[in-house]
């Protein structure tokens, strides 16, 4: 018997034979062997035959993932450069299990709930962030049971995924969370989840759904940097089963996943959205514009228990600087990037260049810095309001009562279910954030929001953008619902520098990461110096992953991120 054990610097195959008093595992059991001394849990691979003199397993430990399933560990560590124990573990129970429930069948869709399809066809769905997606799972449902499978959605928190299980289950349907181990086993017809169901130990898929699939929540930041979305697709086209992924504003890499569909009026799912330019507004006008606390006042008189949302999203470093005169920000010629201060001049925090302290757009000399802190804020959004004001950021505990107004980070995109207004207070740190997908992030952000204040056709709630920017492809995106710029102009980007899915990126971070990428003999991949590491560039995430198993791995801490 060949068996693939749980120590991940042993990324091999191993022979055991199987004692006579003990019945034949299956493959994908777990069992319990002796290596080197130490005793070790490990999946079973194989049967073989061998004359060697082997060790035996000591113990038959339960079930593991599917037999079907081993191959697509040993995909996935080829494709993130990780041992294939990474994955197993993924796929198997945190609790040794020997038995398994009878799944149900699966329940036909009754008229009512059938109604409620959608018609979008399987592949990319750019849906407005106010349109249920509940109607593309049904769709989705009942692909997998006319082909007699199950089907697998992920959604991008453990909240929402719940609220989707009790929706389901309402509608007559067999549902599961992908933590419940043994039904999935079994086989459940609907498996529920977040990110960690994209590896749930189905034998085989009927059909599966991501719901907002470029959220960052999909992507572990753990080594390994595996995708939900890529695996999804990998298992999908294995069973032949169709696959929906939604997405407000689509990435260049979800849409080279397959075709995209989307609704002529998608425009109408979408909030009313308004901008504020502080560039014109009155310098005596506080944290908010004139214009934006005449919405507040009027959302204060509504019903709705939270009525205001003001969110402020802060840059990793410095703060932004802007003229006292007429607000335009200081930001460097050549690359846009928001400029930081140094001394008595302002420099380019990529490297542009220093210059004197000025206005570019007015010639003054006096430029002031845009406070952020969400303490501050709150302070002065409660004097602006006249009101109490609750604080919420990721430390505030859950059962912190809110006030009708609330100020903090996105946190409150997590926390609040309904809200009359957003603001987004000072939407240039969306904006101006040294990231390549900066823009992408701001308009998921604005979608996010828009789920809390309802439909324009609603006519319940608006988001609002306080902005010192001028002509913006992502403001003018926003403000006419009309994201084709956008994406013509965020595919070009990524095809000119080979960003995915036009090329590979691979981060190689750690003491240990200078000498391992020394050590390999490709010359098909480019390597970059950053201030954290190396990035590795190449056509494909195969000739990276090959690159990086010619290499040796000397001691030290080494992380590999694979894009």
């Amino acid at each position: 018997m060949r068996v693939v054990t749980e120590v991940a610097a042993l990324d091999r195959a191993f022979d055991y034979a199987v004692p006579h008093t003990m019945p034949m595992p299956g493959n994908g059991d777990r069992v319990r062997v002796d290596l080197h001394g130490r005793s070790v849990r490990a999946w079973v691979e194989s049967s073989v035959e061998s004359d060697r003199d082997l060790k035996f397993v000591t113990k038959w430990l339960g079930l593991g993932p599917p037999p079907e399933l081993l191959s697509l560990a040993t995909w996935a560590g080829e494709r993130w450069f990780a041992p294939r124990s990474r994955f197993l573990l993924a796929m198997s129970p945190d609790r040794n299990i020997t038995v398994l429930p009878t799944a149900p069948a699966m329940s036909p869709l009754t008229t009512d709930v059938a109604s409620a399809m959608s018609v979008a066809p399987p592949g990319v769905v750019r849906l407005a962030p106010t349109v249920d997606p509940l109607s593309i799972i049904l769709t989705a449902y009942a692909a997998a049971s006319a082909a007699h499978r199950p089907l697998l959605v992920l959604m991008p928190t453990d909240a929402w995924a719940e609220r989707v299980v009790g929706r389901l289950a309402q509608r007559g349907l067999s549902v599961a969370r992908d933590h419940e181990w043994d039904k999935v086993r079994a086989g459940w017809p609907v498996v529920v989840g977040s990110r960690g169901a994209a590896f749930a130990p189905l034998s085989h898929l009927g059909a599966a759904v991501i719901i907002d699939a470029d959220d960052d929540a999909f992507r572990s930041e753990a080594s390994p940097t595996w995708h939900a979305r890529d695996v999804v697709v990998e298992r999908c086209r294995r069973d032949a089963a169709p696959w929906w992924m939604t997405s407000p504003v689509p990435s260049p890499v979800l849409l080279s996943c397959g075709p995209e569909w989307h609704d002529a009026e998608e425009a109408r799912g979408w909030p009313l959205i308004d901008v504020a330019d502080r560039r014109h507004s009155d310098p005596r006008d506080g944290v908010l514009s004139a214009t934006t606390l005449t919405l507040a006042h009027t959302a204060l008189d509504s019903d709705s228990p939270v009525a205001v949302a003001v969110i402020l999203q802060r840059l990793g470093r410095g703060r932004l600087f802007a003229c006292v005169r007429c607000g335009d920000l200081a930001r460097c010629a050549e690359c846009g990037a928001p400029e930081a201060e140094d001394g008595d001049d302002v420099v380019c925090p990529h490297g542009h260049g220093r210059r004197t302290a000025f206005c570019r757009s007015c010639g003054a000399t006096k430029l002031r810095r845009v406070q952020s802190g969400v303490t501050t804020l709150a302070r002065d959004v409660a004097a602006q309001l006249s009101c109490e004001v609750t604080e919420v950021t990721a430390a505030t505990p859950p059962e912190t009562p809110l006030h009708r107004v609330v100020v903090g980070t996105e946190a409150i995109l997590q926390r609040v279910r309904r809200c009359a207004l957003v603001v987004f207070v000072d939407f240039d740190q969306y904006l101006l954030a040294p990231r390549e997908r900066a823009r992408r992030d701001a308009v998921l952000a604005v979608a996010r929001a828009g789920r809390l204040v309802g439909a324009r056709t609603d006519g319940r709630g608006r988001v609002v953008l306080q902005t010192r920017r001028g002509e913006d492809v992502v403001l003018s995106a926003l403000s006419r619902i009309d994201f084709s710029a956008l994406l013509a102009e965020e595919s070009e980007t990524a095809e000119i520098l080979s960003l995915p899915p036009f090329g590979a990126l691979c981060e190689v971070e750690g003491e240990a990461a200078a000498a391992f990428l020394d050590t390999m003999t490709t010359t098909d991949v480019v390597v970059s110096t950053t201030d954290k590491g190396f990035v590795l560039h190449a056509d494909t995430p195969q000739t990276i992953a090959a690159a990086l198993r010619s290499g040796t791995r000397p001691p030290g801490r080494l992380r590999v991120a694979m894009s």
